[in-house]
Formats: structure tokens, sequence, C-alpha cells
């Protein structure tokens, strides 16, 4: 399911007042109900925005993905766009002002990981790519395991356990296997909208190889 939120009673897709079958978790937020529907699952091969969704999991952590997300825009604006060039010249004065920005989750630690984060993005866009890297754990290729349930859904994988030791070998934090796999099903990179849900068979039609 969505970032490792409780699940709700329902474990099937259901429908909603559109008669479109989805998984349960959404529920009828709107906000949640449209990022269901446009990004979640959906395969994500641009590098920075898969670093964006990578550090708005890392402040997930404890907290509910709604509130990240309805915190989104506010977190784009203070985070300078999510770009990493900018990010790894953050100042103390710069982090101090983040940690007094009452629109995004003020946490010193995971804005330092922020920064630790874009400087591995850095040094992966040298190489390969940080998009490519992280697709290279997975084959290249969405994982496509055709859940029918959300008790079938695990909070972590085997390549969500291999991604979190290679991140933090290179200094990460806030990259645990199950940040990093709720990071995954977000990105597309394991397919994990319910089989009779309306996004299932979408998504899977959007997955392509990435090149190694």
């Amino acid at each position: 399911m969505a970032e490792r939120e409780k699940p709700p009673r329902v474990v099937t897709a259901v429908a909603g007042r559109d008669g479109m079958k989805r998984c349960p978790w959404p529920g009828a937020d709107p906000l949640y109900l449209a990022y269901h529907d446009e990004e979640w699952g959906a395969p994500e091969y641009d590098d920075r925005a898969l670093f964006e969704k990578l550090v708005l999991d890392a402040f997930q952590a404890g907290l509910s993905w709604i509130t990240i997300l309805r915190k989104r825009p506010a977190f784009r604006a203070a985070f300078d766009g999510f770009e990493p060039d900018k990010i790894v010249r953050w100042d103390a004065a710069k982090k101090e002002a983040l940690m007094v920005d009452s629109g995004i989750v003020r946490n010193r630690a995971k804005i330092e990981a922020t920064v630790a984060l874009a400087r591995i993005y850095l040094e992966l866009a040298e190489r390969d790519g940080f998009a490519r890297h992280l697709w290279s754990f997975v084959g290249g290729r969405p994982i496509q395991p055709g859940r029918k349930s959300l008790a079938d859904i695990p909070v972590e994988s085997e390549e969500s356990r291999a991604i979190a030791k290679d991140l933090r070998a290179r200094g990460g934090n806030f990259v645990g296997p199950t940040i990093i796999y709720a990071c995954m099903q977000a990105t597309g990179m394991v397919n994990d909208h319910l089989v009779d849900c309306c996004r299932h068979e979408a998504c899977r039609a959007l997955a392509r190889d990435v090149p190694p």
C-alpha cells in the first residue's frame, strides 16, 4: 500500500463514486485520489523527480503520506525546487531558515540527510545517473508482482534492502528498506496497484526498459 500507512479495513480494490475501482488507501480525499490516479505507481525515470520523491519519503518517516503531500508545494519552494546542486550549498543560515518554516516538516536530522542525499545524487550523476543507478536494482524494468490484496504487499523487499545498503554506504540517512520500498512503489519500480485497481494495467503499460 502507499507509504506504509495503517491499512484500511478493506483490503481489495473498491469502487469510487465515479464507478472506477481503486486501491482502498486514498479513501475519499480528493488530493489523495488524484495522487493515486495520476502519480503513484507510474514509472519515473527522471533523475530530479526521483530525488524529490526519495527526499519526501524520508520526511514522511513517522508521519502519514497525506501530510507530506499537502506540504509538497511548500517543500518545493523551501528546498530550491529539489535541485541537488543548490541543496549541497545550503549553509547554516539556510538550514536555520528551514527550521522555522512552518510550511514544511521541521526536522534537523532530515534536513542534513537531504544535503547528504544531494551529494550522493551528484556523485552518481557523474557516473551513470541517479535514476539509472536506482533502476539497476530491479533490472532496469518495473517489477510486476500482481498483488490481489493489501495483505500481499510487503513493507520491504530484497531490492529495497539492497538499495538501502548501497545508499547508506555512500553516506545516506533516512534511507532504510521501508522508506526505499515506499519510494519504489510511488515511482513505479514495483507496481503495487492491486490487480483489480483501474491503475494497475495503466501503470504496467507505461513500463519500459532502462538501459544498463
